[in-house]
């Protein structure tokens, strides 16, 4: 039976374009890991959309004067286009304001009020005295009150670990206008995580594959674990599917308890769009089916907690029990695969504080595997990692250029030129079998790497493989052979090995450069798609939903998703053999060399 894989992806909030930073923890990752198990042959489900809740949105739509709807329609519609054009090959890449994810949200909520994991109370909330606005904890800063760490969060300290409540920071700010909030009493309804707390430390302690910093921060959660507010004083967002709030315009649900629920309402809404609505269920009611989650660090909580309290409450598996309701029983979280920061000059990635390099800036300027590359081989998958651009620099031209595009360019040259075809062989000598031997051993190593997310050490050993090989052809000198009749059968021999070589290393670099791969399969004579490409669709918020409450999201409203048919590609994680025979195409440039200029100054739109 075909494995079933959920590669879920965080949601970019659109209150604006997305940077480099936020792509190298949540995007990059993400895809080089979808394509990979999809060259295994695995049934890949990889989901996402644009988060378009909560009060941040609220207070950009007012800066720029326009209706939020309106923000969120043009950021959706950019964050699309930057995600599609770095080759994120999204099953469906959605939005959290259509009517299926208010439906699914709705339906979740229900099911953990009826079992009991919902419990209103009176409580502390914070607004902005000048607006009157709900600040959301996110939003407000002070000193923490357990560690006395002075940047902790009104949700969480990243310092030590624990919980909080806005309320209990020491001398709280906040970040949207400085001003200190005030805190008024408000009825809410919250998440009873107490009573999840054994199922959710069981399931934690059989995630031993876990990074070890995501897993002994999920676990340190457990020791502080308070009921948390679930909903919230705003007037944009899901309505409260509870009678007697429903209809209640100034109360929605909070963003991060709709959002980490996108998941799964992308998943649905995907199945409905392929004409099959059940087509879901094999991913989150299949036990054998695995789910991946990737995003940055300061989102650990709401994927290791939150989320999956969400779905053992809705299923009954908390100390209340309960019954199960519309979705069933849906699956836990295989993997939180975060991501740590990738900063700017010691500084994280800011559009507010002008640390930024944008996306579609990026793209336009240097392509997409560019930054692919980098990301993959120098990203912050352990720790934090300063971006510059002399280090961007060296990476292109030291090992992209110098490095692949030079060992598929001289290789297919002399072979183009001195055959025109892929050249016979004849008997191989030991370099020709030691490095054929060393490109075949490498797609375990690799493959071993790419499914436990070690990004940095699958890419490095496809480089390792690359750097061998252009060696091989330095000590073999077939340039020489070339001028010798005589040696015409030991040429022959020199070329196809180093073609097989190419050929390997251009499967073991398919999922962190899918453009570049797929340039090589055609160079290599070779026709047909091998590394499929997202597409761009445009639809209308036309699925037949049941919907409660006020502000609901209008009927076939359009909007962009990423979607595309990754089924008929032929990358698959094997030695594709190179025939003897096979007609090859003078090949062009793969990689264009960086001025070296660029890593002093940088470009215009993001100088040094």
């Amino acid at each position: 039976m075909t494995e079933s894989v959920v590669v879920n992806v965080a949601w970019p909030y659109a209150n604006g374009p997305r940077h480099i930073g936020h792509v190298a923890g949540f995007g990059v990752p993400s895809d080089v890991f979808a394509r990979y198990q999809r060259m295994r042959g695995r049934n890949v489900l990889m989901v996402s959309g644009t988060d378009e809740h909560g009060t941040p949105l609220l207070v950009q739509a007012d800066k720029e004067g326009v209706s939020v709807r309106e923000l969120a329609d043009r950021y959706n519609r950019q964050i699309v286009q930057d995600l599609a054009g770095l080759g994120l090959s999204y099953d469906l890449f959605t939005r959290t304001t259509t009517r299926n994810h208010y439906a699914v949200v709705q339906e979740l909520f229900k099911g953990l009020y009826a079992n009991g994991y919902m419990l209103k109370e009176t409580t502390k909330g914070a607004i902005s005295p000048s607006t009157g606005r709900t600040l959301p904890d996110r939003y407000i800063e002070g000193t923490c009150p357990i560690c006395d760490a002075d940047d902790a969060r009104g949700d969480q300290c990243d310092n030590c670990g624990n919980q909080l409540d806005p309320v209990d920071l020491i001398n709280p700010v906040s970040k949207i206008n400085g001003e200190t909030p005030e805190f008024i009493e408000t009825e809410h309804f919250l998440l009873d995580l107490p009573s999840v707390k054994d199922a959710l430390a069981k399931w934690l302690d059989t995630r031993e594959d876990w990074r070890p910093n995501v897993l002994k921060f999920s676990q340190n959660l457990l020791e502080d674990m308070r009921p948390r507010t679930m909903t919230r004083d705003i007037d944009w967002g899901i309505p409260i599917p509870v009678e007697d709030w429903q209809d209640n315009g100034a109360k929605k649900l909070y963003v991060w308890f709709d959002a980490v629920i996108g998941y799964l309402s992308a998943s649905i809404e995907w199945a409905k769009r392929t004409g099959n609505p059940d087509a879901w269920k094999q991913f989150w009611q299949n036990p054998d089916a695995r789910h991946y989650y990737f995003q940055g660090k300061d989102n650990i909580t709401f994927h290791s907690q939150i989320w999956p309290a969400e779905l053992l409450g809705y299923a009954g598996k908390g100390s209340k029990g309960g019954e199960l309701h519309t979705y069933g029983e849906l699956n836990l979280p295989t993997e939180i695969v975060s991501s740590e920061f990738l900063t700017m000059s010691g500084s994280k990635f800011s559009s507010s504080k002008g640390v930024v390099i944008y996306v579609k800036d990026f793209l336009e300027t240097f392509g997409p595997d560019a930054l692919r590359y980098f990301i993959s081989v120098a990203g912050p998958e352990n720790n934090d990692t300063d971006f510059t651009w002399d280090e961007f620099v060296r990476r292109i031209n030291n090992e992209l250029a110098n490095g692949w595009g030079n060992l598929v360019n001289r290789t297919v040259s002399m072979a183009h030129k001195n055959f025109g075809e892929v050249p016979v062989p004849a008997a191989l000598e030991d370099a020709d079998k030691k490095i054929l031997q060393l490109a075949e051993e490498t797609f375990d190593i690799v493959g071993e790497a790419l499914e436990h997310s070690k990004f940095k050490q699958g890419i490095t050993a496809a480089m390792h493989v690359v750097g061998e090989a252009n060696a091989y052809i330095a000590d073999q000198e077939p340039w020489k052979l070339a001028k010798d009749e005589s040696k015409r059968e030991r040429l022959a021999t020199v070329l196809w090995t180093a073609l097989q070589v190419v050929s390997d290393c251009n499967v073991l670099l398919t999922p962190f450069l899918p453009f570049i791969a797929q340039r090589v399969h055609e160079t290599l004579g070779r026709t047909g798609i091998w590394a499929a490409e997202p597409k761009i669709e445009e639809v209308v918020d036309d699925l037949p939903v049941e919907l409660v409450g006020v502000g609901l999201p209008p009927q076939n409203h359009p909007y962009p998703i990423i979607t595309g048919d990754y089924t008929k590609q032929e990358a698959a994680w094997k030695r594709i053999d190179v025939v003897p025979g096979t007609e090859l195409n003078k090949p062009k440039p793969l990689v264009s060399k960086l001025d070296p200029k660029l890593g002093e100054t940088g470009p215009e739109w993001a100088p040094v």
